[in-house]
């Protein structure tokens, strides 16, 4: 039987000769990556833990959240991982060169058959290369730089197909957001998706960085691109080395077949609040207050240069502020060489050093409450990238929309452009620190908080002004503290509380804040259709129990009713109505963890 291109690489990185999807693997793991969001907890953990260093050649620290160094407590860790790094001989890509996933192809690290595992949830833009990457908790990833690999549970396999002769108005973040309107962020949940087509393989590799950086918006494990020659010639070059590059079997068999056509593609943008909430540019002006050129999705040379071509001789718009911030420093040094910076400095761009930027807190790309933004980033979850409001697009209409002041296409510009009022609104941020808890029981008891909510994720969870925490007694206090309609649940919630939701639970961010920050709480479970798989992976980890039940609103439960739950048969029942359905059981390795208080 042929297996799928995940399949072939952790058949690569394992003692197994073939694998199946839902099989469990210990995979090998060629570059092991801590950020400065989640490195200090990897050093925390690897010191509480006394775990070696397996092999510090395959291990290092990327600075790309806050690369100005212009939070103290960012600065504080990031010093913290440097002290550890001389004293273990670990590469630190510091602050001066760029998004660390981009690094990893950069300087040859990643490619066609490799594995990567870093802090960041974004890891498998890799899959632009051909290699596996995987975003991960700091339990995770110390466990890795302590025994070069991880357990891994096969993905089942997607194969999308492109047909059709693709729009030449039609970027790479077009075709991301068109396949978001498509398959929302749940359809591929859990999938490894691979590419093809005519106008897949003719796709050079930025546009493949584009569209991979945007599967985890789209709930899949990984987006793979099989390598063409121009992708093979370039990380041979960056690696200095033949590469064999992996492709699935002929006769490979995939849990999913789509064809999409991609002719019909729109030139679309993603409303505030959801990447999947597309529509086509509107005819009715969106007013804007600034607009944000970066991140891993469209920090490339490329977008700064389509970007330039448009601003070139032109302003951006009296009221708007324009921030970009290249990918890495090298994509930095090509776009002045080639007059780039020049052209977007003197259209009145803010140009930063090379970084995270507007998906981190630490960088420029942030916006104020009652801020109205324009972003090429992957991600417009509520403050993700600051207090206002976020509509993703390509980097051709945000440049065009920072000169006419409200969302427009390139060929849209007017000539005389009005200026929109900034309107101010107050937040109010809800404090309470609880008590971890400590018990594990396989029965649990409790009452019940239904949160009839799909795509819940995790800044909606554990915001990220907060992510600097790293004592999880302080982290119950700010748990929904950014879900609409649940502020105040860290108040009200009481340990032994059960937590019933819906779809796609802790999908986004790799934060282990997201998982403890219940457990501070004393929440004993969390039930949902499905969940996130790195906030899966976190909670398995972290022994605090997720239970995926695809039936739980056959229960006809509300708030304040009690349930009984069997972590051992995957048994659940009402206490006041006597009903019970079967959600999914343990794992044999969850279980294993959960009975040993966590994973270490």
């Amino acid at each position: 039987m042929g297996m799928t291109i995940i399949e072939r690489i952790l058949v690569l990185h394992s003692n197994k000769t073939s694998v199946k999807p839902g099989d469990i693997v210990d995979v090998i793991i060629d570059a092991r990556v801590a950020r400065d969001f989640g490195g200090a907890n990897v050093v925390k953990n690897i010191r509480d833990y006394d775990l070696i260093i397996e092999d510090p050649e395959k291990t290092l620290f990327t600075f790309d959240c806050n690369p100005t160094g212009s939070d103290q407590k960012y600065a504080a860790n990031q010093h913290l991982c440097r002290l550890f790094a001389r004293e273990h001989g670990i590469k630190v890509y510091d602050i001066d060169k760029g998004i660390g996933t981009h690094i990893l192809i950069e300087e040859g690290l990643s490619y066609s058959g490799s594995t990567a595992v870093s802090t960041d949830s974004h890891a498998n833009i890799l899959g632009a290369v051909g290699a596996f990457g995987q975003g991960m908790g700091d339990k995770d990833i110390a466990a890795a730089w302590g025994k070069g690999k991880v357990w891994f549970k096969t993905p089942p396999s997607a194969r999308i197909t492109f047909t059709g002769e693709r729009p030449p108005h039609i970027t790479a973040k077009d075709i991301a957001l068109n396949l978001l309107a498509r398959f929302g962020a749940s359809t591929l949940l859990g999938y490894s998706i691979e590419m093809y087509g005519e106008a897949v393989d003719r796709m050079g590799l930025d546009e493949r960085i584009t569209i991979s950086s945007m599967a985890t918006e789209m709930g899949a494990i990984i987006l793979l691109f099989p390598p063409n020659q121009e992708v093979l010639r370039y990380c041979e070059s960056r690696a200095k080395k033949k590469i064999s590059p992996v492709y699935a079997d002929s006769d490979a068999i995939y849990d999913l077949e789509e064809e999409v056509d991609i002719s019909e593609f729109k030139k679309l943008i993603s409303r505030p609040g959801k990447p999947h909430d597309t529509i086509e540019l509107p005819k009715e002006k969106i007013w804007i207050d600034s607009a944000f050129i970066g991140s891993c999705t469209n920090g490339r040379l490329p977008d700064l240069a389509s970007a330039a071509c448009i601003l070139k001789g032109k302003k951006v718009a009296p009221g708007v502020v324009l921030k970009i911030v290249p990918a890495t420093n090298k994509v930095w040094e090509k776009a002045l060489e080639e007059g780039y910076i020049e052209i977007l400095k003197d259209a009145g761009a803010l140009i930063s050093n090379a970084g995270c930027a507007g998906c981190a807190a630490g960088q420029v790309g942030q916006n104020g409450v009652g801020e109205i933004s324009i972003s090429t980033g992957n991600r417009n979850f509520p403050g993700k990238q600051g207090q206002g409001d976020v509509y993703l697009a390509s980097p051709e209409v945000v440049a065009a929309s920072a000169i006419a002041g409200f969302i427009v296409s390139p060929d849209n510009i007017p000539e005389k452009i009005p200026t929109r009022p900034i309107e101010i609104v107050s937040r109010e941020v809800k404090k309470r620190v609880v008590k971890e808890q400590e018990n594990k029981p396989t029965l649990i008891k409790g009452r019940v908080w239904i949160i009839p909510e799909d795509d819940i994720d995790t800044d909606m969870i554990f915001h990220n002004r907060h992510l600097t925490i790293t004592k999880p007694e302080e982290m119950g206090q700010y748990t929904f503290g950014n879900l609409a309609g649940y502020e105040n649940f860290a108040k009200e919630a009481k340990a032994g509380d059960i937590v019933i939701t819906g779809k796609n639970f802790g999908a986004g961010s790799s934060r282990q804040q997201a998982v403890d920050c219940f457990k501070a709480l004393g929440i004993t479970a969390i039930v949902a259709k499905s969940f996130g798989a790195i906030y899966e992976r976190n909670a398995i980890n972290a022994a605090f129990p997720i239970i995926a039940c695809k039936d739980i609103s056959d229960l006809k439960l509300k708030t304040g009713d009690e349930i009984n739950i069997n972590l051992e048969t995957g048994l659940i029942d009402s206490v006041t109505g006597k009903e019970t359905i079967q959600a999914e059981q343990f794992s044999e390795v969850q279980m294993e963890i959960y009975s040993n208080n966590g994973l270490f």
